[in-house]
């Protein structure tokens, strides 16, 4: 008994975990729009944070939402649900309710407004989302045409008004310090 393996070694091959999503069965982006297109009935509607601002659409909207796949790819801004960059959910046609939607604050030119419609009311990553998604954008303000980029989730969240003030803390403290938390090797995340 001891100084013998009870159970037999064999080698196994490696076996690949099958996708939970069957629209990856028909390749890597089948299910998904491309990069390069503006479908806005596969995107949420814009909500009230969006409201009476100009709504990105069309080129301004590709354009600006590649640049956030690309700063999301740097930050590692990921929805664990999904297992992808957060901003393929823009793409995703099984969640044309979800996603982000883009608006030059009317007041101010120099602030775009993004919005984050979670795929599901009780979503338990939006906090940690929205949050990844701002300190990517103004963490990296250098790459885009905005001094700020604000940052709210769509109201249908069920904890839309204590993640959005937890945003606008965020917003509040780069005001405050010129930089954004949570970005730098040595910052506290909060």
């Amino acid at each position: 008994m001891f100084g013998r393996t009870y159970w037999s070694l064999r080698r196994r091959r490696s076996i690949e975990m099958i996708p939970f999503s069957s629209a990856r069965s028909g390749g890597e982006d089948a299910g998904y729009d491309d990069w390069t297109a503006f479908v806005p009935e596969n995107l949420p509607d814009p909500g009230a944070f969006l409201e009476g601002h100009t709504v990105l659409t069309a080129a301004d909207h590709v354009a600006f939402h590649r640049l956030t796949r690309d700063l999301f790819e740097e930050r590692g801004v990921y929805d664990a649900t999904f297992g992808y960059n957060l901003a393929k959910l823009n793409l995703d046609r099984r969640h044309p309710d979800a996603g982000f939607r883009y608006a030059v604050d009317a007041e101010e030119p120099s602030v775009l407004r993004a919005e984050f419609a979670p795929t599901t009311e009780f979503c338990p990553q939006a906090d940690a989302l929205t949050r990844g998604a701002f300190r990517a954008w103004n963490g990296f303000a250098d790459r885009h045409e905005f001094d700020l980029v604000r940052v709210r989730v769509h109201p249908v969240h069920h904890q839309a008004a204590p993640v959005n003030d937890s945003l606008e803390h965020l917003e509040g403290r780069v005001h405050q310090t010129g930089s954004v938390p949570g970005t730098g090797p040595d910052d506290s995340p909060f």
